[in-house]
This record gives C-alpha cells, sequence and structure tokens, in this order.
C-alpha cells in the first residue's frame, strides 16, 4: 500500500519510508527493519526519518523491548475505498498484478 498523494510530494527516501510504514502500519517498523525495506543509505534514512517526525508524519513508540516508527493515521489511506482516490488507475492495475 502507498500513502496518501498528499503526501507524496517530499523527497524519494522520505517517500519510501512512508510506504514502508503504510505497509506495515498496525505494527510499526524498527529502524533496522526500515533500512531493509528502502533502498537508501543510513545517512539519507536518518534525514528522511527526522524531516518526517519533524512534520509530525511519524511518531517513534516503544513496543515491549522494541522501538517502533508507526505512520500518522492521516498518512495512511482508508482501505475501504475502491480503488483509492489517490491512486492512479495504472497505479491500481500495477498494485493488483504485482508489477
Amino acid at each position: 500500500m502507498r500513502a496518501k498523494r498528499q503526501y507524496r510530494n517530499r523527497g524519494e527516501t522520505e517517500v519510501a519510508v512512508l510506504d514502508a510504514l503504510v505497509d506495515r502500519a498496525e505494527e510499526g517498523m524498527t529502524v533496522f527493519e526500515l533500512r531493509a525495506a528502502v533502498d537508501a543509505d543510513i545517512d539519507s534514512l536518518e534525514s528522511a526519518l527526522a524531516e518526517l517526525k519533524a512534520d509530525d508524519l511519524i511518531s517513534v513508540e516503544e513496543s515491549g523491548e522494541r522501538v517502533v516508527i508507526m505512520p500518522d493515521e492521516r498518512v495512511v489511506p482508508d482501505p475501504d475505498e475502491d480503488p483509492p482516490s489517490d491512486q492512479s488507475i495504472f497505479d491500481a492495475v500495477r498494485e493488483r498484478f504485482g508489477l
């Protein structure tokens, strides 16, 4: 799943982080999990996380012994929309067929 369209006008790494977090919105991700999911060096990832945190698009929570990063609920699209209003027809087809 992808972050809502209004949050996609950011840097490439920031959008990749948001998309990864939206995919795991319920449980969140650790920095290590994000590092594996996002194709960016650690400095770019750190800068992206700092920008997203400053804009209140992510939060950092302690879950047991893990520290996880969660997307803000306004970034996560409504799964009941068919197709999501911020998704083009091409994106819907691509997502449906795994392209």
